[in-house]
Formats: structure tokens, sequence, C-alpha cells
């Protein structure tokens, strides 16, 4: 049995295995992200992309990239480069957009609310 699923996973040495946990471990969590955004998405009554899902994205990708490049599959390498481009400047936009709010609310606030702030 063990024989058969070590087979089918290709796997034929210790680091082959943990390899492949690390792998799937990496797919976990990016599958993960998807039921994070579904069951926020359920909470709110609308669609929404939250946090977490960014950092599972990332996570996840980052994993399975080095997954990739240890398997040495190019295809997956620039599949998962990309992403994990994209999720780290989505990460970055929603933290810049978050950061001119706290500003702009600073700036908004009456001067004594300012002065009590610091």
């Amino acid at each position: 049995m063990i024989e058969t699923l070590l087979n089918i996973l290709h796997v034929d040495s210790p680091t082959e295995a943990a390899w492949v946990t690390v792998g799937l471990f990496g797919q976990l969590l990016f599958t993960g992200r998807f039921l994070v955004q579904w069951i926020s998405s359920e909470r709110a009554k609308r669609s929404i992309i939250p946090m977490a899902f960014w950092y599972f994205s990332i996570s996840g990708g980052l994993i399975l990239l080095a997954y990739a490049i240890y398997r040495k599959d190019p295809v997956f390498v620039l599949g998962q480069s990309m992403g994990v481009f994209i999720y780290t400047r989505n990460i970055l936009l929603i933290r810049g957009e978050a950061k001119r709010a706290r500003e702009e609310s600073s700036a908004q606030a009456p001067p004594a609310a300012r002065s009590n702030a610091g």
C-alpha cells in the first residue's frame, strides 16, 4: 500500500518524500485561501477578499515555488513566480491604501484630538 502510494507520487527517497510533503502543504495553504475568501464573503453577504487571502496566497505560492524549483519544473516555476509577484504587489497596495487612509483621518481630526493622539 505505502509502496504503491510512493510510486504514484514518484517518491524514491526520504528527500523526495520530504519535498512531496512540502509541496502538499504548500498546495493545502494555496487551496485554503479560497476557503478563507468564501467564508469571509458569506459572513459579509458580499464578495470580498480579506488580507488573509493574500497571506495564504503568498505563503502557499512561495512553498510551491520552492517545491517547483526542487523538482526543476520550468512551467511550475514560471507560474508560481508570477503569482508570488502579484500576491506581493497586492499586499503592498493594500498596506499603502491603509496607510493613506490613516494619514487622511489623522489630518482631518480636530486639532485637540491630534494633540491628544501622540
